[in-house]
């Protein structure tokens, strides 16, 4: 009857993951090489460093004319000045040479005149405005010295970076392996998706969810499938996820009930195993955090947002941290709470809301603090806000930090 009554103690979200980490000593993954093409999205394992300069060369930043700025010097569209029109690929005074964007600058030349300050005849141009030396000039170097780290590491390779990337002439990338994620469900009353449903059965979502969250951090979810409530298959399914993963993942069987035999399991399976039980926060109290074979096990609740906010709160940074990312905060933005929420003192609590604007204003609707079942609320969200352990609640109008995980809403329809 013990595991009836409920957790006895609580250990705070911030005491929970620094006891996990010291327990853990967590270390970025290896690194390997990928072609720049294929390199979106990962992350990038040491500085790169520019083997050229970018540009390469001075060249024209404008469509126009090459030209010795001072042979300009004065003009104007009642005083221009006529220069010579030239093919020489070395200009001498009073000489112009047709240009285009991205052309190497001519020897002699120092600045671009664009082209529509312009008037032109096949022999002549005449020069309608000054230029100084350097205008419309993109010099050898000014984007990427060589030598210089262009990115560095331990960036996320959005599109531009691969831009550069392929500006640089570099052909691959060492980029830090992706992170493998096993991921478990127990609990006799779950089934695979497509299965007809017996009374007291539900489809197990979680897997699902937790695997594209995965996917949205760069790494490699590996689907353990579901168990049932027995600890001989629990144990045989995380020692195989852990044999072959960087770190583990289960879901369900971790409250105080009489089926909720995963951390007791873990015990059994080595040390140190579970280091805390019990999470000072909602939703995702009965979470639970272990080691197994130095690596990480994350133990979370059955319900749907419950195992959302433990990945959010303690999967995310592991696997940041696999990845050698020190710090990757989702958007944030500042907004008016719409009505007043009560909080439990000594617990931290993740509002979930709807943020949208109006009146080029952000406004974020609370959507439920309560129901850790009820997934809708978080299709319902677009973000949320964090509720101190040391606040009985927030006020209506009060001004809160949203953490967006979705885009902004244009109504307070939820």
């Amino acid at each position: 009857m013990a595991r009836l009554k409920g957790f006895e103690k609580l250990t705070s979200i911030d005491k929970a993951r620094s006891t996990f980490l010291e327990q853990l000593k967590l270390e970025k993954l290896e690194s390997m090489y990928v072609p720049t093409g294929q390199a979106l999205e990962r992350v990038v394992a040491e500085d790169i460093v520019a083997e050229n300069d970018m540009p390469r060369f001075n060249r024209s930043a404008m469509d126009g004319y090459a030209v010795r700025a001072s042979d300009t010097f004065e003009a104007s569209q009642f005083n221009p000045r006529t220069l010579r029109l030239t093919k020489k690929g070395e200009l001498t005074e009073n000489e112009a040479r047709e240009i285009w964007t991205g052309n190497p600058l001519p020897k002699g030349a120092d600045a671009i005149v664009m082209l529509e300050f312009t008037k032109s005849t096949l022999r002549e141009v005449e020069m309608l405005v000054p230029v100084t030396p350097g205008e419309n000039v993109s010099k050898m170097g000014e984007d990427v010295k060589k030598g210089d780290v262009a990115i560095g590491l331990g960036t996320r390779l959005k599109p531009h970076h691969i831009g550069l990337l392929v500006a640089l002439g570099t052909t691959q990338v060492s980029v830090v392996r992706k992170p493998r994620v096993a991921i478990l469900s127990t609990g006799n009353e779950i089934v695979e998706l497509g299965r007809k449903l017996k009374p007291n059965q539900v489809v197990g979502a979680n897997r699902l969810i937790l695997s594209c969250l995965c996917r949205e951090l760069g790494a490699n979810p590996l689907d353990l499938g579901i168990t049932k409530d027995s600890p001989d298959e629990i144990e045989l399914k995380i020692r195989g996820g852990i044999e072959t993963a960087d770190m583990l993942i289960t879901t369900g069987g971790t409250s105080v009930g009489y089926a909720d035999i995963v951390p007791t399991t873990v015990n059994q399976m080595g040390s140190p195993g579970v280091v805390v039980h019990g999470i000072a926060m909602r939703p995702g109290m009965p979470t639970a955090l272990a080691v197994l074979s130095s690596k990480p096990v994350v133990i979370l609740p059955g319900n749907p947002v419950a195992a959302m906010i433990g990945f959010e709160v303690f999967v995310r940074p592991l696997i940041l941290g696999l990845l050698g990312i020190e710090r990757e905060p989702r958007p944030m933005l500042e907004a008016k709470l719409t009505q007043k929420v009560p909080s439990a003192l000594g617990r931290r609590t993740f509002l979930r809301v709807h943020v949208f604007e109006k009146e080029d204003k952000f406004f974020a609707a609370p959507v439920r603090i309560k129901g850790a079942g009820i997934l809708s609320t978080m299709t319902r969200a677009n973000g949320y806000v964090v509720i101190p352990e040391n606040r009985e609640g927030l006020d209506e109008n009060e001004v809160v930090i949203v953490h967006l995980f979705d885009r902004i809403g244009g109504s307070q329809d939820v």
